[in-house]
C-alpha cells in the first residue's frame, strides 16, 4: 500500500515538473549514437523527430551530443580500437563535420534550424567566457534555433576536457538555468538491484535526493559504451538538482521516448530538484572550476565553515598541498581526507604555507603585507 502511494506521489511530481519545463537540455551519448560501422543514423533521425516535437510545444531545447569520433571512424573506415590522443583528435576533426551534417539533414526534415557550439572546459572555467557562452545560447533561442553542443575533442587535452558529456550536459543545464536535464542512454534507468542477476530487482522511478544509498545503486545499471557510466549520470543529476533543476535518465533508443515522458508514462528514473537552490556564482565555483590545491583544516575550522557559514581563516589551516595562485580554486579537507568545502583562495599556496596555523593579525608580520584576513571568504566558498 505504501509502495503504491509512493509511486503515485512520484508520478505526480514527475508530471508536474514535465508540464512546467519550458527550457530543456537533452544529452545523448555514444552508447546509443554508435552502431558497429559508425553513427546510428536511425537513432539520429528519431532524436531529431522527438526534439522537434518538444520544440513545437513551445519549449526551448538544447542538444548535448557525443559522436564526433564515431562519425570520423565511419568516414575513413578506421576500425582500430586502441587509438592515441592525436588519432582521436584527428578523427574528431573528420567526424565533427559529418556529425553536424547528419543532424542538419535530420532536423531540416522537420523544418528545424540548428547551431553548433564546441566547448572545452576552459570556456566555462573562465567567468567571462562562461557568461559569453550563456549569451550565445540565449541568442540562438531568440533566433528560434536549436543549439547543438559538443566537446571540442579536436583540441581538448586532459586539462581542458570535461570528465564526460554527462558532466558537460549538467554544466550547460545550470549555465542557462534550464528546468530539466534529460540523459538518454542505453540503460532503462536505476534499479535497487542488478536486474540481470536478481529477478526481484525493482526500477527506481523517482529519486527525491541523491544519497549515498542512491549512489551505491549506480553499479546495478551498467552501460556498455561511453565514458560516463551510471555513476557520472547520477553525479550530473546531483549537480542539476543543486541548480534547482530536475533530471531524467532513461532509454534513448526507445521510439517516441520524449513523447512518452512528457505524457506521464513511468519510464526511466526521475530526479527531483533541491529545494534550496544554489546561487549561480557558487554553482560555478562548486562544479565548473577544477581545484588546483588542497587545504587540510582542523575540527574548529570544519565546524565554522560547514555549520556556521563562516570564512576560512589561516588559524584553522594545518596543511597545504598543490601549487596554486591567488584566485584559484582549492578544496578544504578534514584530517580524515573528507571533502568539506571548495572555494577561491585569497592567497597563493606559498603564502598559505607560511601563515597556516597563525591568527589573522599575525599575517602582515610574516608576509610583510596583508590585503584581507580570510584565506577563503564565505562569499567565494561552497560547503560540500
Amino acid at each position: 500500500m505504501n509502495e503504491q502511494i509512493e509511486i503515485e506521489k512520484g508520478l505526480y511530481y514527475r508530471q508536474t515538473l514535465f508540464d512546467k519545463a519550458k527550457r530543456v537540455v537533452i544529452k545523448v551519448g555514444s552508447a546509443i549514437l554508435t552502431a558497429e560501422d559508425g553513427m546510428n543514423l536511425a537513432v539520429v533521425q528519431n532524436l531529431a523527430k522527438e526534439i522537434a516535437f518538444l520544440h513545437d510545444s513551445g519549449r526551448e531545447v538544447i542538444l548535448v551530443t557525443s559522436g564526433a569520433v564515431a562519425a570520423g571512424r565511419r568516414k575513413i573506415n578506421k576500425t582500430q580500437e586502441n587509438l592515441t590522443i592525436k588519432e582521436k583528435q584527428a578523427l574528431a576533426a573528420i567526424g565533427q563535420a559529418c556529425l553536424m551534417n547528419h543532424y542538419d539533414i535530420a532536423f531540416d526534415f522537420f523544418d528545424k534550424k540548428i547551431g553548433q557550439i564546441l566547448l572545452t572546459h576552459s570556456d566555462l572555467s573562465d567567468r567571462l567566457r562562461y557568461l559569453n557562452v550563456r549569451n550565445t545560447i540565449l541568442t540562438l533561442f531568440k533566433f528560434n534555433v536549436i543549439p547543438v553542443i559538443n566537446e571540442n575533442d579536436t583540441v581538448s587535452t586532459q586539462e581542458l576536457k570535461f570528465s564526460d558529456n554527462d558532466n558537460l550536459g549538467a554544466l550547460v543545464t545550470n549555465l542557462i538555468e534550464a528546468d530539466m536535464f534529460i540523459c538518454l542512454t542505453d540503460v532503462d534507468g536505476l534499479y535497487d538491484g542488478d536486474p540481470q542477476s536478481d529477478p526481484y530487482a525493482k526500477p527506481i522511478y523517482t529519486v527525491t535526493e541523491v544519497t549515498a544509498e542512491i549512489e551505491d545503486m549506480a553499479s546495478n545499471s551498467k552501460s556498455i559504451l561511453g565514458t560516463g557510466g551510471m555513476q557520472s549520470k547520477i553525479n550530473a543529476a546531483k549537480m542539476v538538482a543543486a541548480g534547482g533543476g530536475s533530471s531524467f535518465i532513461g532509454p534513448g533508443r526507445r521510439e517516441h521516448i520524449l513523447r512518452h515522458l512528457f505524457s506521464g508514462e513511468m519510464v526511466g528514473t526521475f530526479f527531483l530538484p533541491r529545494k534550496d537552490k544554489m546561487q549561480s556564482r557558487k554553482r560555478w565555483i562548486a562544479y565548473v572550476l577544477k581545484p588546483k590545491g588542497t587545504l587540510v583544516i582542523d575540527e574548529g575550522a570544519c565546524r565554522a565553515v560547514s555549520r556556521n557559514g563562516k570564512s576560512l581563516l589561516s588559524s584553522g589551516i594545518i596543511g597545504v598541498d598543490g601549487n596554486f595562485e591567488v584566485g584559484d580554486s582549492v578544496v578544504c579537507m578534514n584530517k580524515k581526507q573528507q571533502r568539506i568545502a571548495v572555494g577561491l583562495s585569497n592567497f597563493s599556496s606559498g603564502e598559505i604555507f607560511k601563515i597556516k596555523g597563525l591568527r589573522s593579525d599575525k599575517i602582515e608580520q610574516v608576509l610583510g603585507y596583508k590585503d584581507v584576513d580570510e584565506v577563503l571568504h564565505r562569499d567565494n566558498l561552497v560547503v560540500l
